[in-house]
């Protein structure tokens, strides 16, 4: 669906695996891995993140890491049960996934997909024939779709990347001075 032009679109996808589809294995074993690495992720996340606030780090640090929490979390609620309260959805006969009672889904628990829908093809073209191994091949500028906790990771961590001297910090609690 359309929301602003050719250049925002909502597109309902729904990633079996990692970042850009990527997946540990076919078997079902290899979706409750990443679910349970997921798990265990957002765990030592929490821990992370209020062991900076105890260390009174910056608030901009702790904000990008709440960000990075906060969507791996969703991505993990994603995994864990989405699959069991919608049912199957097929793209080749535009069948999108509706609600159904818990546990009549698709999926077991940890079997879930997630679903990603914010879609930006910003410009497309076609690669210059003189380009080692894709010349005259297609191409669209930013071809992935992803989901709001996918930005939210992203932000949080591009942000402690481009800004890591100024964030990554502790506040300085000043020593009261003692007269001698």
């Amino acid at each position: 669906m359309k929301v602003m032009g050719n250049w925002f679109r909502l597109h309902f996808l729904e990633n079996e695996g990692m970042a850009f589809g990527m997946k540990l294995n076919e078997a079902p074993t290899g979706k409750i891995i990443l679910t349970l690495f997921r798990l265990v992720a957002v765990v030592f996340g929490f821990f992370l993140l209020k062991r900076l606030v105890d260390k009174l780090y910056s608030k901009g640090a702790i904000i990008c890491g709440a960000l990075i929490l906060a969507g791996a979390l969703g991505n993990l609620i994603d995994s864990i049960f989405y699959g069991m309260i919608f049912s199957h959805s097929s793209y080749h006969i535009r069948e999108v996934a509706q609600f159904v009672p818990f546990g009549q889904g698709y999926g077991k628990i940890l079997q879930g997909k997630v679903v990603d829908m914010l879609y930006f093809p910003l410009f497309s073209g076609t690669f210059p024939k003189w380009v080692p191994g894709v010349g005259g091949n297609h191409f669209e500028f930013f071809e992935p779709v992803f989901n709001i906790a996918d930005a939210a990771i992203s932000i949080g961590v591009l942000t402690l990347v481009f800004f890591q001297k100024k964030l990554i910090h502790k506040k300085t609690v000043p020593v009261p001075v003692q007269d001698a």
